[in-house]
């Protein structure tokens, strides 16, 4: 009898200590190949930061198709982690049923989902996104966005793999105390704002913005180059004035004191009014006096007119149907849509960007670092200017013979130790402050301006990533923002956008096929297998102890 209570009380004296070691050590193990649950040092830091309590609503609940059940699993699972490392997480899963105006005035769209459930085809609609509030703040995180997949389950994958770099994202912009600034340079002929709206209106809920324009060079060099300096990036849309001496020494030392820059350059004058008006026009140079400033930062803007057989399409009135008039969309080769670098962050699972009269670009060999980001497809053309474009072109079959030009580079990064393009000559102002080479600094160069124009519907700007005409999406915002994030990323979070996470999923049509079979195996096979084993154990029992 004492034995026993010795036991028993050792028992329990056990599960006392493990009880206690469990409340006090806590550690989670990722056993996943992929490591899908494993945050990344990025992610890990700030979360440590948040100090308060961070609320996230997740729109994912309520009666959904079962692959996106997946993604809901997925996000709790995240979050789950996410409030491992900081209990000052808090989240809950909402149903948008009733609330769907509320979330759609606050950006929160609905997304349209082609269902097959029993070989049947329906629709449904969900509501993909989550807020984040901390504070005073708020962050939308869409988890479902617009991607170059074939499929809905490889959009679902995708989705998944962007987990971590949304949600880390949104952190990031609702606890970081200074946000960065960004000129938009003015004075050359740039895009007006309207045409940049899109774009624009976008990067300010991220950015601080200002309009920078390079006149003052003229007068006073020296203070516009300390005042560009206090901005953390510079963008330059499509200017189509010379730029002077003054002024370049001005960006130049900008880009060499630090300053990231993204430039939109057309090298080609095309005036598209007179190819829809006249139904011609003619494309020739243009001269921004820019070919040595950016010879010495390790590229050549050409003046090689692209074309491309993968193009988008360009709409044209084409009669009148009663008293409307009535539209077709057609091929246009000098509007190329350009595929992306597939293992970039900048670039990974973007849809394909639409250029319009765009050039290409050679590379210098020097020691910088030099990543092509978008690049044309194998049937592209080059042709020489200057050239009359007729828009009866336009219905002519491409002839494959012509279009053996192969790829050609559109859109570049460069990443390194730039030198200044005044470093061994004569500047045309005295600085004491001048600087000939940069510490570790990089640039995105696009051979084309239009690439972050949006078109404009009856007075008003029209989102860059759809064609007024067609609907067509394209991934010319994507890339822009990626883009700039990317330049601007001091923490490594642009990076997260190359997780990948590969998912296995239902074949549907299979498990159709097969719905007979593996309904018998899973509920009379065990059944069966339970009976045998009953009747084989009583056989044995009986048969031991008769």
């Amino acid at each position: 009898m004492n034995k026993k209570i010795k036991t028993t009380l050792l028992l329990l004296a056990v599960l006392i200590i493990l009880n206690f070691l469990s409340t006090s050590f806590f550690k989670r193990f990722d056993l996943t190949k992929d490591k899908r649950y494993s945050l990344s040092e990025t992610t890990s830091v700030l979360v440590e930061k948040i100090n308060k309590p961070l609320i996230v609503n997740v729109y994912l609940e309520g009666d959904f198709p079962s692959e996106f059940q997946r993604l809901q699993i997925e996000t709790r699972q995240f979050l789950e982690e996410l409030k491992s490392q900081n209990s000052a997480i808090r989240f809950r899963f909402v149903n948008p049923d009733g609330i769907g105006e509320e979330l759609i005035k606050n950006g929160m769209s609905a997304s349209r989902l082609t269902v097959e459930e029993d070989g049947k085809l329906s629709e449904t609609i969900i509501f993909p996104w989550a807020e984040i509030f901390y504070g005073k703040k708020k962050q939308i995180v869409s988890l479902l966005s617009n991607t170059n997949t074939s499929s809905q389950e490889s959009q679902l994958e995708t989705a998944i793999s962007s987990l971590e770099y949304s949600f880390a994202n949104a952190i990031h912009l609702v606890t970081e105390k200074k946000k960065k600034s960004i000129a938009i340079l003015a004075g050359n002929g740039e895009l007006e704002d309207i045409k940049m709206y899109s774009l624009l209106s976008e990067l300010r809920k991220k950015y601080h913005l200002a309009k920078f324009t390079l006149d003052s060079a003229q007068n006073n060099p020296v203070k516009t180059t300390q005042d560009l300096k206090k901005f953390d990036l510079s963008i330059i849309a499509k200017p189509t004035e010379k730029f002077t001496d003054k002024e370049k020494l001005v960006l130049d030392q900008f880009i060499i004191n630090g300053g990231k820059t993204l430039w939109m350059i057309d090298n080609l004058n095309a005036d598209t009014d007179s190819l829809y008006n006249e139904g011609r026009m003619m494309a020739f140079r243009r001269d921004l006096n820019l070919t040595d400033l950016l010879f010495s930062y390790g590229v050549r803007i050409n003046n090689k007119l692209v074309q491309d057989i993968y193009a988008s399409k360009l709409t044209l009135a084409a009669g009148n149907s009663g008293n409307q008039p009535k539209f077709e969309s057609f091929d246009w080769f000098y509007h190329p849509l350009v595929g992306a670098n597939p293992n970039h962050p900048i670039t990974k699972n973007i849809l394909p960007v639409r250029f319009r009269f765009t050039t290409q670009i050679d590379t210098i060999q020097k020691d910088i670092k030099k990543t092509p980001l978008l690049v044309s497809s194998v049937t592209s053309k080059l042709s020489g200017v200057p050239k009359i474009i007729q828009l009866k072109e336009i219905t002519r079959e491409p002839l494959q013979k012509e279009y053996t030009a192969n790829n050609q580079l559109l859109a570049v990064l460069l990443e390194g130790n730039f030198h200044s393009a005044y470093e061994s000559r004569t500047k045309p102002f005295e600085t004491s402050n001048f600087k000939s080479i940069s510490e570790a600094n990089k640039m995105v160069v696009i051979a084309d301006g239009d690439i972050g124009r949006n078109q404009i519907l009856k007075g008003k700007p029209y989102d860059l990533a759809v064609d007024k005409w067609t609907q067509q999406r394209f991934g010319n915002k994507d890339f822009l923002l990626n883009t700039i994030d990317y330049l601007l990323d001091d923490n490594g979070l642009i990076n997260l956008r190359n997780k990948s996470i590969k998912l296995q999923i239902l074949d549907k049509k299979r498990a159709y096929k097969e719905k007979t079979f593996w309904q018998f195996l899973n509920s009379i096979v065990p059944i069966s297998l339970l009976a045998l084993f009953g009747f084989v154990f009583n056989f044995w029992r009986k048969r031991k102890y008769r």
